[in-house]
C-alpha cells in the first residue's frame, strides 16, 4: 500500500520592522499648517482664559518690565537718559522683541513633555507642538508692536523707508527662535536638565544683548566685536539702525560693530548651526519621542 505525501508549501516568512511613530514633519504640508494654527490659536486662548484683563495681560506684562527698567538705568546707573536719544524707547522696543524670544524659547522647553497624553495616543506631526509655541508668542508680539508703535511716534522718531527692512528682522528672530524652540523641547523629552540650563542661558542672553545698553557703550571695540559674536545682538542693533535711524556714530550697523562683514561670520555660523541642529535632532527623535515619555 502506498501512500503519496504531499508536501506542505513553504510560507515565506514575514520581515520583522521596527515600527517607529510619526515623524515631525509628516501628514502632508496642508494638515501641518492647519494643525500649527489650531493649536496656537488654541493655546493662545487658554493662557489668558478666565483672567480679568484678559488679553491686556500681553500688554502689560513688557509694559511693567520697561517702566522697572527705565527707571533703574536712567536713574540709579544713568546709562540712558539724557545720555542716549530716544533710550526709552530703545528700551521698550528691545524688552519687547526679547520678550518674544524668551517666552517662544521658554514654554517650548516642555511643551512635548507637556502634550503626553496626545503624543502617546494620537498621530500628528509632532513639530507643531514646538513650533505652536512661537506662533503663539508671535501673536502676543504683534499687539505689543503696536504699542511700541505708539511710543515710538509719540517720542519723535518720524517714519523712514528703513521700517520696510524691520520684518527682516523679526523673520530673522522667528526663524531663530523656532530652531531654538525644536532643538530645547527634543532635549528635555531626554535630559530634563534642559529647562534649568535654558532659564540660565536666556538670562546670560539679556545682558550680552544690546537691550539694556547700546552696543558702543564700551570704550574698546573689542568688545563690541566680541559682543557681535551672539547672533541676537546683531538682530537687535540692526533694528534699533533700521528703527531708529540714528546717526552712524550714535548707532553703528552690525556690520560696523562687528569690525566689517567677516566679523559677523560667527554670528553667522551659530545662528545657521542652532536652526539646522533644531531641525534634524528634532526630526530624528520625532519617531521615538512616544517611547522616551
Amino acid at each position: 500500500m502506498s501512500t503519496d505525501v504531499q508536501a506542505t508549501p513553504m510560507v515565506p516568512v514575514p520581515e520583522l520592522r521596527d515600527v517607529q511613530g510619526p515623524s515631525a514633519l509628516g501628514g502632508g504640508r496642508r494638515r501641518f499648517y492647519d494643525l500649527l494654527l489650531l493649536i496656537s490659536v488654541t493655546e493662545f486662548k487658554r493662557v489668558y482664559f478666565g483672567t480679568v484683563l484678559g488679553y491686556l495681560w500681553s500688554l502689560i506684562r513688557p509694559l511693567m518690565l520697561f517702566g522697572v527698567l527705565l527707571f533703574v538705568f536712567t536713574q540709579v546707573f544713568r546709562v540712558g537718559g539724557d545720555k542716549i536719544e530716544h533710550y526709552a524707547v530703545m528700551l521698550l522696543l528691545g524688552i519687547v522683541l526679547y520678550t518674544f524670544f524668551s517666552e517662544a524659547t521658554g514654554n517650548s522647553v516642555t511643551s512635548v513633555v507637556a502634550q503626553e497624553g496626545v503624543v502617546r495616543k494620537t498621530q500628528f506631526p509632532r513639530a507643531v507642538i514646538p513650533l505652536a509655541t512661537v506662533v503663539t508668542s508671535a501673536f502676543n508680539l504683534v499687539l505689543n508692536l503696536v504699542i511700541v508703535l505708539i511710543f515710538i511716534l509719540a517720542s519723535g522718531v518720524s517714519p523712514a523707508w528703513t521700517w520696510l527692512l524691520f520684518p527682516v528682522a523679526l523673520a530673522a528672530l522667528a526663524v531663530g527662535a523656532a530652531g531654538t524652540a525644536m532643538a530645547l523641547s527634543a532635549l528635555y523629552v531626554r535630559f530634563r536638565d534642559t529647562a534649568i540650563i535654558w532659564v540660565v542661558v536666556s538670562q546670560m542672553l539679556l545682558y550680552l544683548t544690546p537691550i539694556l545698553y547700546p552696543v558702543n557703550a564700551f570704550e574698546s571695540s573689542t568688545k563690541e566685536h566680541l559682543l557681535m559674536i551672539n547672533p541676537l545682538a546683531v538682530i537687535f542693533e540692526q533694528v534699533r539702525v533700521w528703527v531708529m535711524h540714528e546717526p552712524r556714530s550714535i548707532a553703528p550697523t552690525a556690520v560696523e560693530a562687528a569690525g566689517g562683514w567677516l566679523g559677523l561670520l560667527p554670528a553667522a555660523v551659530i545662528f545657521f548651526g542652532v536652526i539646522a541642529y533644531g531641525a534634524w535632532f528634532f526630526n530624528r527623535e520625532a519617531p521615538r519621542i512616544a517611547e522616551a515619555l
